[in-house]
C-alpha cells in the first residue's frame, strides 16, 4: 500500500472516531489539535525553551487561560505533541520492516518509509531526532521512557532483519544490533543535513544503501 494511503487511512479512522463523540467532545479535540499544531510551528522554529505559553496562545488564537484547560503547563503540551506525532511514525516504520522479498529489500523499504514519513513532517523532524538521539530537553522521565520503548521496538525489529540476513550469508557476521544502530545513525545524519540544507544535501534510499552496503575505500588498507 502506498505511504499516502496509510496516512489517509489514519485520517479516516480519526474522523470516524470523532463522529462517535458528542459535539462538545469533538470541539474539545479540535481545539486541542489546533493548539498542538500552533505549538509545533513555534517549537520547530524557535526551540522548546524559547517558546512561552503566551506565544502559543497567540499563535493558536486562544486565550492563555484556555490553553491551561487542555495542558497543565508547557512541558505537558510538549510531551503530548511529541508522543502523538511519534505514534504516527512508529507503526509505519515497523510495517515497512516486514516488506521486501529478502532482508535487503526489507531494509530498503524501511529506508524509503523513513525518508517519506520525515519529509512529510519536516517541522517535527528536529524535535523527533533530538529526542531519539539523546539531546533531551530535560522535561521529565515520562516522555523519555515512552519514546525509548518505541525506539527500542524499532531497533529490535531492524536487528532481527540483520540477524536473518547474517544467517543467510547476505551480510557479514557483525553484531545485528550494532548494524541497526549504525544504519539509524546514517539515516539521521543525512536527515539533519537535508533539513539544514535541502539543495546542498539531497538524499534518497539509493544513496544510503550505497554508503551502508558498498565499500567506499578505494585503497588497500592492509598494505
Amino acid at each position: 500500500m502506498p505511504f499516502g494511503c496509510g496516512l489517509f487511512t489514519i485520517l479516516v479512522r480519526k474522523r470516524l472516531a470523532l463522529k462517535k463523540l458528542s459535539r462538545k467532545e469533538r470541539e474539545f479535540q479540535m481545539h486541542r489539535r489546533e493548539i498542538l499544531e500552533a505549538a509545533l510551528d513555534l517549537f520547530s522554529e524557535k526551540g522548546f525553551h524559547n517558546v512561552t505559553m503566551q506565544e502559543i496562545a497567540k499563535e493558536s488564537e486562544f486565550a492563555v487561560g484556555t490553553l491551561y484547560k487542555f495542558f497543565a503547563n508547557k512541558e505537558e503540551l510538549y510531551k503530548a505533541l511529541v508522543l502523538e506525532k511519534s505514534k504516527e511514525f512508529h507503526p509505519t516504520l515497523l510495517k515497512a520492516l516486514g516488506k521486501g522479498k529478502d532482508e535487503i529489500g526489507c531494509i530498503r523499504a524501511y529506508l524509503e518509509a523513513h525518508i517519506r514519513v520525515f519529509m512529510d513532517n519536516l517541522k517535527f523532524v528536529r524535535l523527533y531526532l533530538a529526542e531519539t538521539r539523546g539531546a533531551r530537553f530535560n522535561i521529565g522521565a515520562g516522555l523519555d521512557e515512552e519514546l525509548e520503548k518505541k525506539h527500542k521496538e524499532i531497533l529490535s525489529k531492524l536487528s532481527d532483519v540483520f540477524k536473518r540476513g547474517i544467517r543467510k550469508k547476505l551480510f557479514e557476521n557483525f553484531d545485528p544490533y550494532l548494524l541497526a544502530r549504525a544504519l539509524e545513525g546514517i539515516i539521521h545524519a543525512f536527515l539533519f543535513q537535508h533539513v539544514d540544507d535541502p539543495e546542498g544535501h539531497p538524499f534518497d534510499a539509493d544513496l544510503v544503501m550505497k554508503l551502508f552496503f558498498e565499500r567506499i575505500v578505494k585503497i588497500d588498507t592492509q598494505k
